[in-house]
């Protein structure tokens, strides 16, 4: 029987990284609360330590590692944002660090991982079996995989930035949430089941790779080829079994967004907030504004998961 985290392993997570991870901004929009006739509270994870929530799954996850795995060290696989925050922690913590990237991920990501020390072995997503390769490598050298979502200390650490904007703001009646594969949903769900227990959490996933819809109403995980999207941190073939059990109990439903909602939306936040929000990161408000949602008078929260994008790449997606 598979034992899912709990809001207690969210507190004690919270704990670990008081002065570690940054207590990001959340922001405010008169524009964004006139579309939606709602008051909409931006939790700004793009301004978190490398760039992105994924920070605080990490070094949650890396700080509990005994003397013998901090000395042999950490592998996982990711797109980016967790390959930084992976590489980020274990500098932090003086553990090495080997992370699989893919050969298509934003080359700002690859460069800012390698940056933080890593050692960075890429491979084809489309051809490859990132897992399978990932644990072949751990079991070789003797490293401790910290999968990107599906591991308890992950989602616990993931959950603290849910917790933060209920904390500050109060009760809620709506929150949208980016999903890839799942460890912010999960722990976002966790929080808001304690804190704030009437809110809708709602994921929201690429159009182009809607698994975990697919998966929360059919009941089982569904696992789809890797989706061709603007949203790289959110290609991910399946939820885990971890992910899948806290938002199938906690979760409302499973929403989507277009690749075109996506940069109508990174235009938004560039253009009237100042801000630079990742197409990932975008999911939430793209679906507060286009899945027809019942906003109209509600309190409504959206968790921006992230700012890393190439500004090469974010210049053509905008200029398109």
């Amino acid at each position: 029987m598979l034992t899912l985290p709990t809001y207690e392993d969210v507190t004690a997570a919270a704990a670990r990284l008081q002065g570690q991870a940054h207590r990001t901004p959340v922001m405010r929009s008169r524009t964004a609360d006139q579309r939606l006739g709602a008051s909409v509270f931006f939790k700004c994870e793009n301004f978190q330590r490398m760039g992105a929530f994924k920070f605080r799954g990490a070094f949650n996850a890396l700080s509990r590692f005994s003397a013998a795995q901090r000395q042999a060290g950490v592998i996982t696989f990711s797109s980016g944002n967790h390959a930084q925050a992976i590489a980020l922690s274990a500098r932090l913590l003086g553990i090495p660090a080997t992370i699989l990237m893919p050969l298509d991920a934003p080359p700002s990501k690859i460069e800012a991982t390698k940056g933080y020390g890593a050692e960075v072995i890429l491979f084809d997503r489309y051809q490859c079996d990132r897992e399978a390769l990932t644990t072949e490598l751990a079991a070789q050298r003797g490293l401790t995989l910290i999968p990107p979502y599906d591991h308890a200390d992950v989602i616990a650490g993931q959950g603290t930035a849910a917790k933060e904007l209920f904390e500050e703001v109060g009760a809620l009646d709506f929150l949208l949430v980016p999903l890839g594969g799942g460890g912010l949903l999960a722990g976002s769900a966790l929080s808001a089941r304690a804190l704030a227990p009437a809110c809708q959490v709602y994921g929201v996933e690429p159009l182009a790779g809607n698994d975990g819809q697919q998966s929360f109403r059919s009941g089982a995980i569904v696992h789809i080829e890797t989706p061709k999207t603007i949203a790289d941190g959110a290609q991910t073939q399946h939820l885990g079994q971890y992910t899948f059990g806290i938002i199938r109990r906690d979760g409302h439903d499973v929403l989507t967004a277009s690749d075109a909602q996506l940069v109508e939306a990174m235009r938004f936040f560039a253009e009237r907030m100042k801000m630079l929000v990742e197409p990932t990161g975008c999911l939430g408000f793209a679906a507060a504004c286009h899945a027809g949602l019942p906003l109209a008078g509600k309190r409504v929260g959206v968790l921006l998961s992230g700012g890393n994008v190439d500004l090469r790449r974010f210049g053509e997606l905008l200029a398109a």
